[in-house]
Formats: structure tokens, C-alpha cells, sequence
């Protein structure tokens, strides 16, 4: 059990209404329990975790924090063999090749009888390390904490995982040629998953958890009017109802509120202000990504059923 924990994170986000007024400001519809989420994540200083399904706003909530706050956005995008030397720090090689090279012209041209070429503790110093994401969240340099993205944390394996939890443990980081660097003012640290594998029971029980659901009709429309404001009301209410109808179908991958907004966009630059079925077809390959969901989507009329439905239940007062 922790028994101290750092101050606050000095921001203007000083209650639950104040983190949901914020991310509106930034287009950013958030309901009241990933409001409180935040909240407490930055009264507490814990690492953040999101989880929900592709497109439902995960990675935005970091963007939009860094925004609010003022401050840096450091992101670490996770993939499937993920290390040390891509995620935390790295040496510049060639650059201590050069100095090697350079010390013994140098010694050759002084006539210095000394033996060998430079020294070990020369070439691992501060101004050859290579500062990966990790390790530049913990910079000391940094005026106000940054906010570090850790993205779809579910596609790292579990030795990247267990080397995570030791570093948010302590935020700090030890390189053996130059001993441990701790941050001085500890990152904002918010981890997204897509849960196609479980994340340790040991990490989750350092960060404040959130599930994120796809959105209601009455939150994705407002989501969709502020995020594109130039479409037609009645075009951004039909394409909402579509959306949420497409989501109840036998989908490979249903739409997330991303998709929606790309649909919407994609709608309003070619020129509609009502949802049509020849609209939808063409640009369909904003919404759905996958061969298979089109197909199903074009095929045996799905799509002129929905474009009709939504049409009919709009225009009932």
C-alpha cells in the first residue's frame, strides 16, 4: 500500500463539472463517470486506464488533457514486441563512433602515447543518450508534467507490461551507465486498451479504470454537432440514428464514434444535407472498414432499409 502519494496536478480542473465544462470546450462530450475518472486519476496522481472498443475516444481523452492543461502530449504507441530500446532510451551509435574516431585523431595528432581509444564512461554520457517516450515523460527539464499516452497498451506482451509497472511504481527509471532518473514532476499517465488480451491484474490495480461504451444517440449527436459543425442538423440526426441502427447488425466491426464522424465529414464534402441511399453507398467507405461489413452492409438492401428507417422515424414529429 502506497503511503504517500504525490500533490496534485495544479490544473483548472478542479471538480467533476469543471472536467466535463473543459473537455467540451475542446469538442470533447464526456459523461459524468469518465469525468469523475479524470478527476481523480489528476487529484491522485494514478495512471488512467481506458478500455473500450476501436473509435469509442480512448486516445482523445489524453489529446484533449494535454490541450486543457497545457502541456506536452508524449505518446508511446504499443505494438507486438515493443522493448526497452524503442519505448525508454536508446545510445546513438554512430555518434559515439564519431567520438572514438575523433578522440584518436586527436591523440594521434597531439602525439598523446596513451593506449586504446576513448573512454567507456565517455561515450555513455547524457549527450549520447537517445531519450525514447518513457524516459522524456520523466525529463527533469519538463516546466509542468506532460501528459504520457501509453496506446493500446492490450498489443505489448507481458515483459513490457511487468517493465511498465515498475516504472509507474516509482517514475523513474535506472540506466546502468548513469544510475536512476527520477522525475521531479511526474507525468499524467493515461493507458488505452482494446482489450484483445487481458491486461495484468498487478497493473490494473495502479490506475483508475474506465470503461468506455459506445455513446448514446442523444451524447453521439452531440458529439458529432460539435466535433462537425457545418453539417445540416437534420443530415447529422439522420446519420446518428444510422449509425446506432448499423451497430445492432452482425458486424465484423462496428462503427466507432470515429467512424462516425469520418462518415458525416466525408458526407458533408460531397455536397448532402439529407441522408440518401446513393450518399451513403458512396461514401460507405468512411463508416465501415472491412471487405466482409460492406458487403453485408450493400447486400439484400441493409443499407436502403436503414437510410429508409432513419428518414421515416426523423420526419414523425
Amino acid at each position: 500500500m502506497e503511503n504517500h502519494l504525490p500533490p496534485p496536478v495544479p490544473s483548472p480542473l478542479e471538480s467533476i463539472d469543471d472536467v466535463i465544462a473543459t473537455l467540451a470546450a475542446y469538442q470533447y462530450i464526456a459523461d459524468r463517470g469518465l469525468a469523475t475518472a479524470i478527476y481523480l486519476a489528476l487529484r491522485r496522481h494514478k495512471p488512467l486506464l481506458l478500455e473500450g472498443e476501436p473509435g469509442v475516444g480512448k486516445t482523445e481523452v489524453a489529446r484533449v488533457l494535454a490541450r486543457a492543461l497545457d502541456t506536452r502530449l508524449i505518446r508511446l504507441q504499443c505494438y507486438e514486441g515493443i522493448d526497452q530500446a524503442t519505448a525508454v532510451y536508446d545510445w546513438n551509435y554512430a555518434r559515439q563512433l564519431l567520438y572514438i574516431r575523433a578522440t584518436e585523431r586527436a591523440r594521434e595528432s597531439t602525439g598523446d602515447g596513451r593506449e586504446g581509444t576513448a573512454h567507456v564512461g565517455d561515450v555513455f554520457g547524457p549527450e549520447f543518450l537517445i531519450r525514447r517516450p518513457l524516459l522524456d515523460a520523466l525529463d527533469a527539464a519538463h516546466e509542468r508534467a506532460p501528459v504520457l499516452l501509453i496506446d493500446e497498451l492490450d498489443r505489448s506482451d507481458a515483459e513490457f507490461e511487468a517493465y511498465l509497472l515498475e516504472l509507474l511504481s516509482d517514475y523513474a527509471i535506472t540506466i546502468p551507465e548513469l544510475g536512476t532518473l527520477r522525475a521531479e514532476c511526474p507525468p499524467i499517465v493515461v493507458l488505452t486498451s482494446n482489450r484483445t488480451r487481458d491486461i495484468h491484474d498487478a497493473l490494473r490495480r495502479r490506475c483508475f479504470y474506465y470503461w468506455i461504451e459506445y455513446p448514446t444517440l442523444e451524447k453521439e449527436y452531440a458529439i458529432v454537432r460539435a466535433r462537425v459543425p457545418e453539417a445540416r442538423e437534420v443530415l447529422a440526426r439522420q446519420v446518428v440514428a444510422f449509425v446506432q441502427a448499423l451497430r445492432g447488425e452482425d458486424l465484423y466491426k462496428a462503427p466507432g464514434v470515429a467512424e462516425t464522424l469520418d462518415w458525416l465529414g466525408a458526407l458533408v464534402t460531397l455536397g448532402h444535407i439529407e441522408l440518401t441511399e446513393a450518399g451513403a453507398r458512396d461514401a460507405l467507405g468512411a463508416l465501415l472498414k472491412y471487405q466482409d461489413d460492406l458487403q453485408k452492409a450493400t447486400s439484400g438492401n441493409l443499407l436502403g432499409k436503414l437510410v429508409e428507417k432513419v428518414r421515416t422515424t426523423l420526419s414523425q414529429p
